[in-house]
């Protein structure tokens, strides 16, 4: 399937615009009446399937989705109708249990829609998905259809069709090389066929083009330990660490596991190490505030509190947590790692 296909719309799609969309009716307006028609009861009624992976035609057919899904229906719809939209994805924040074994890694993905130069909108199917503040970026068409494939071939795995996954995944690679997932997913399945050594490559090659993959951190420490090889075993069980370490939210399920525990010392000191690896994230700063407030310092906590909440309504709003699927944004608004001062320094 090509891209041209994930977004193809059919006679059907068409002759429905036409029926509920006025003529007349554009910009904001427009959007909105489009997110309608996509939610809700009355229209199309869209329901979340996560195993829904299917091109626009066949989400409109039959009324399930999952983001990615949702995505390209709203795409071939919203260009139909003259709308400026791309695909957008963000990191999901990752999350821990309390034994520091990695539990969720991965992206997240919505539409992004432009009505003027300082005027962009977000259409999201699961607006509370927890994502990593400033994460977001628009990706091509292409590389959606990249995204696609990979979610196919891990379907086709599920069904046990190792062989089918493999021929997917590799398709998704022939679209986007340098799709760090497909590449770790591509090792999972070589795995199951036995082929040890090209699924170490191909982890190897996805820990290469993107460091911060745990999951092929994860694997490739499996993969040694599984051949006797107790030294690189070692090697990449600590870097999962070393990536722990270094991740922000790591240090901030810590900082709220200890909170829980009533242990406000050390909340107070796994929270400063997160905003001191990541200070635009406004869950920080809030956790912390809470922190002093439980400490007896309510100057502090109401400080902390309100840079949060300035954050929150400031920071990158292409991608913060929501309650609602459409979000129009200002990009006057939006802070950047680089905004001049937004800066808070903690002593170790």
């Amino acid at each position: 399937m090509l891209a041209a296909e994930l977004l193809e719309m059919t006679p059907e799609m068409v002759a429905y615009l036409e029926k509920h969309v006025p003529s007349d009716l554009d910009g904001w307006e427009l959007v909105v009446q489009l997110q309608s028609l996509l939610f809700s009861e009355e229209y199309l009624g869209i329901v979340y399937d996560d195993a829904a992976n299917f091109s626009a035609a066949e989400v409109f057919a039959g009324r399930r989705a999952n983001c990615l899904s949702l995505v390209n229906l709203y795409i071939a719809l919203a260009r139909h109708l003259g709308l400026e939209v791309n695909y957008q994805t963000a990191k999901v924040r990752p999350t821990w249990n309390r034994r520091g074994e990695l539990l969720v890694v991965s992206e997240h993905i919505n539409a992004l829609g432009r009505l003027s130069p300082n005027s962009q909108y977000v259409v999201d199917f699961t607006p509370e998905v927890q994502l990593q503040q400033a994460s977001a970026k628009t990706i091509s068409d292409q590389e959606a259809e990249a995204l696609y494939f990979n979610n196919l071939a891990v379907e086709h795995l599920i069904e046990g069709d190792v062989v089918k996954a493999r021929d997917t995944v590799q398709h998704a690679l022939y679209l986007d090389p340098e799709l760090d997932i497909a590449w770790n997913n591509l090792g999972s399945i070589l795995g199951r066929l036995d082929q040890v050594d090209l699924a170490e490559y191909s982890y190897q090659k996805a820990f290469w083009l993107n460091r911060n993959n745990a999951s092929a951190i994860s694997n490739l420490a499996r993969l040694y330990d599984g051949k006797g090889e107790e030294q690189l075993a070692l090697r990449y069980a600590g870097a999962v660490e070393a990536y722990k370490r270094r991740n922000p939210y790591y240090h901030y399920m810590l900082g709220n596991s200890a909170f829980e525990d009533g242990e406000f010392a050390d909340a107070q000191r796994h929270f400063e190490r997160a905003i001191r690896r990541n200070d635009l994230e406004p869950d920080f700063y809030l956790a912390l505030g809470l922190t002093h407030q439980e400490m007896g310092d309510e100057e502090r906590g109401e400080e902390l509190l309100l840079m949060g909440q300035a954050l929150r309504t400031l920071g990158d709003q292409r991608y913060r947590s929501s309650q609602s699927r459409l979000r129009r944004i200002d990009n006057r608004s939006i802070l950047r790692s680089t905004s001049a001062g937004i800066r808070v320094e903690f002593n170790d």
